[in-house]
């Protein structure tokens, strides 16, 4: 093997099952929202409420999916699907389908908070939600976890703008794929730190942060 070889970075493939898990929950909401469209039933806020239990159900069946295959759910999935569980159940019950928009506010701003307050005590919480995806110097996980932070604080703030000041529609074109789009062209952009600050086997920036 090559000196090249042994220092290429060191990332597993995509794990295309826990972003099925991830987003299986607001395509269900997608497509019974375009479904409804078409129909032209139910319409005005009843429309979203009626997406609703199909992010519910998507979620719920997702979960129930990735814990029968896996045996045990990953942090991400279990963040975001319970988390749809949770404000589409309360959605449904108050019928207000204010609270099921709130939800990626509050779960942006939490994971936002959670990476920028990691950092400022020198630890790194993007590692645990990345798991074996990468491997990263200790600089390069600091530098992410910045990153990412930021990021998530901005979709929250994007999300609280669309979904106060736009139609119903708009907001859950935004949701999905908007929001899907606006996380692959972020990470797309990541590629140059991760490549510069992977780990290789001679041990350099070896220092793993504390997650």
């Amino acid at each position: 093997m090559s000196t090249d070889d042994r220092r290429s970075p060191q990332m597993a493939r995509p794990d295309y099952f826990n972003l099925t898990v991830d987003y299986a929950g607001p395509v269900a909401m997608l497509v019974v929202f375009v479904g409804s469209m078409i129909l032209g039933y139910p319409k005005g806020p009843d429309r979203l409420l009626a997406a609703t239990w199909g992010l519910v159900a998507g979620s719920a069946i997702a979960l129930l999916a990735c814990f029968i295959v896996r045996k045990r759910i990953a942090p991400l999935p279990a963040l975001y699907g319970g988390a749809a569980l949770i404000f589409g159940s309360l959605t449904i019950i108050f019928h207000d389908p204010a609270i099921v928009k709130m939800k990626t506010t509050v779960i942006d701003a939490a994971l936002g908070s959670l990476m920028l307050g990691g950092y400022a005590l020198g630890r790194s919480p993007i590692k645990i939600l990345m798991g074996e995806a990468v491997k990263l110097s200790d600089r390069g996980w600091r530098q992410l976890t910045l990153r990412f932070g930021v990021f998530f604080l901005v979709l929250a703030c994007a999300n609280e703008y669309v979904w106060r000041t736009q139609p119903d529609a708009t907001w859950v074109f935004f949701r999905m794929p908007g929001l899907l789009i606006l996380t692959l062209v972020f990470a797309a952009f990541q590629a140059p730190l991760i490549l510069r600050e992977a780990h290789n086997p001679d041990g350099e920036g070896d220092e793993t942060p504390k997650a």
